[in-house]
């Protein structure tokens, strides 16, 4: 029986980033997944990006990963989000179409010609707390010497639509039965999270005329720094409200849906919450906006972004009908909600391998994660260090300073999760060093060292590194008159003028193209054109980066005190009782580690430091 290094389950988005880069290392890598043609398929609305997210996915290019690549070859229309924000908190998003998104990854699959197998896994085999393959529902048993566990909400997935309940991860398709089951008895924490999506109408039922356009931005940018795809915006979004009737229909009928009645009680996304939940939790508010985006140019339907829901379909089409613009609409696939089991991320390493079975790692969803983007992310770490233990080399660990993934999966392991979590730019304290503008200048050199990125693409950069440091170089040396910009008489640096807040890098283009020329300037007017943003930022957070990169100093001194390996905390009589059932509990790797575990004090940590010296 032919053995593989690695075996992916599932092929969503954290499968997919797993398999690639499992592939790509060098590894033999198969895929295991219900349907070759489901693979990519975004469950929930067809966007990819946003707020923190859109940083995770050029975060996801810059390593060698492709959920960049796909998106940008798939982008309907594209919006940088947060822009009446510092440039630190700017978040670009992409409309994409759905089934496009889908032939583009695909067809990348296929044209690297990876070992797919349509199957379900319903036993892992272990011997010795360590993995040694799989047993498929076809009675395969498939052998390999890792395994990701990308199952997203499949594992015993229950849909509900009113007080009617299905079997299955996603609508019209199985739910996966047996993997929970067995890692409990190894002592696996498990437990149950809900999700939920919103109905799909018919465009040509829905009355445009009725609705405020919502434009995408003249100025498009890539998510991928691999690809030179022009990226347009080929299609309209609309914006449309509910109303009071809308809210008295659903409070009427709120003792219909499953989450107030109780048929469910686990917890779903905070920050996604269904319209029942909106209506709910805000009494007064009299209306909340939603989002008409087209699904693909390939059919017509319209998602309703905002209108998640699992109440009765004859509720939601009065729901629906009562809004301005879709009182005509006919729905083609009614919103639902899917409950499904996941894995307490506390019992993961770092690396996201098991810490309870060796060479099982663990991704997306299933570690209590929501959002496409964070399950890539989460693949991509995983694919890399199955294949890097295979080959006995330290893991691939990103820190908390180097990239919002560093960020996601510290959370996940140091303070687990009881909800579906989700990235934001707040959950990153250095969110000035991380903005989604660098996030090359950050990663590139890292995926060019383990092998994931090409030496034309980490040659490019070193190229863009030299040109933006000399134009910043002779921003300092190059003096302007105030008059051409607040009719002052006075002559200061151009890197001293763009510290001002009320000039930016546009301004400076605009003085050297229309009112005066220098030679300096003409020579990498280009360049300054090519790479405005960064300049600017770079420019403009000079001292807050400074500041910054001490702390993340002060911060690495802590990582690089590391714990030893079984340390026993029972004999430090003065750590508090909190901390040294903290510090038993997660077994933290270093100080660093232990600072950002809930409940271990800072005396806690001065106490350890000492005896750790």
């Amino acid at each position: 029986m032919k053995k593989y290094d690695i075996i992916v389950v599932g092929g969503g988005h954290s499968g997919i980033e797993a398999l690639l880069a499992g592939h790509k290392l060098g590894a033999n890598v198969l895929l295991i997944t219900m349907k070759f043609e489901d693979i990519g398929k975004m469950s929930c609305n067809p966007s990819i990006g946003g707020i923190g997210k859109g940083q995770i996915v050029r975060e996801i290019d810059a390593l060698g990963g492709y959920m960049g690549i796909g998106a940008d070859l798939s982008t309907i229309q594209f919006k940088m989000l947060n822009k009446s924000k510092g440039p630190a908190m700017w978040s670009p998003r992409a409309q994409i179409d759905r089934i496009l998104y889908m032939k583009n990854i695909q067809r990348i699959i296929l044209k690297k010609n990876i070992s797919v197998l349509e199957d379900i896994v319903i036993k892992l085999i272990i011997k010795n707390k360590k993995i040694k393959g799989v047993i498929t529902k076809k009675n395969k048993y498939i052998y390999s010497k890792t395994v990701i566990l990308t199952n997203g909400t499949f594992l015993n997935g229950r849909i509900f639509i009113g007080n009617k309940i299905y079997y299955g991860g996603r609508i019209k398709e199985k739910s996966v039965i047996g993997l929970t089951e067995q890692l409990k008895k190894y002592g696996f924490i498990i437990g149950r999270m809900k999700t939920g999506t919103s109905p799909r109408l018919l465009k040509n039922t829905i009355d445009f005329n009725n609705l405020v356009i919502d434009d995408g931005d003249n100025n498009l940018i890539r998510f991928s720094f691999r690809i030179k795809k022009k990226i347009k915006n080929y299609n309209k979004c609309y914006i449309t409200y509910t109303n009071k009737i809308t809210h008295k229909i659903i409070k009427n009928n709120i003792n219909k849906s499953p989450i107030f009645t109780g048929i469910i009680n686990n917890n779903g996304p905070r920050y996604c919450p269904s319209i029942e939940d909106k209506v709910y939790r805000f009494p007064n508010k009299d209306s909340h906006q939603i989002f008409i985006e087209p699904d693909s140019n390939y059919n017509d339907l319209i998602y309703l972004n905002g209108l998640s829901t699992s109440l009765p379909k004859n509720i939601q089409k009065k729901i629906v009908h009562s809004i301005k613009g879709l009182k005509k609409s006919k729905i083609l696939e009614y919103g639902y909600a899917v409950e499904y089991d996941y894995f307490n991320p506390i019992q993961l390493n770092l690396s996201l391998e098991t810490k309870i079975i060796k060479n099982l790692y663990m991704a997306g969803q299933i570690n209590g994660t929501t959002g496409y983007e964070e399950a890539a992310c989460q693949g991509l770490i995983a694919g890399i260090n199955a294949y890097f233990k295979i080959l006995k080399k330290e893991p691939f660990i990103l820190k908390r300073n180097e990239s919002y993934i560093g960020v996601l999966i510290d959370d996940l392991i140091n303070k687990g999760t009881t909800e579906p979590y989700r990235m934001f730019t707040s959950r990153a304290e250095f969110r000035i060093l991380l903005r989604q503008d660098n996030s090359d200048f950050r990663l590139i050199p890292k995926g060019y060292k383990i092998g994931l990125i090409k030496k034309k693409y980490f040659n490019n950069l070193k190229r863009k590194k030299y040109i933006i440091k000399k134009i910043i170089k002779i921003f300092k040396i190059i003096k302007v008159n105030l008059k051409y910009f607040f009719n002052k008489n006075k002559k200061i640096s151009l890197f001293k003028l763009l510290l001002r807040p009320e000039i930016n890098i546009n301004n400076i283009l605009f003085y050297f193209k229309n009112i005066c020329n220098n030679k300096y300037i003409n020579k990498y007017f280009i360049y300054i054109k090519k790479y405005k943003h960064i300049i600017n930022n770079e420019i403009k957070y000079e001292y807050y980066i400074k500041k910054e990169k001490k702390e993340v100093k002060r911060m690495n001194k802590l990582e690089t005190l590391i714990i030893p390996n079984g340390f026993d905390y029972n004999k430090i009589k003065s750590l508090s009782n909190e901390g040294r059932e903290k510090l038993i509990y997660y077994k933290p790797y270093s100080i660093g580690q232990a600072t950002r575990i809930s409940g271990v004090s800072p005396s806690d940590i001065n106490i350890l430091i000492i005896y750790i010296k």
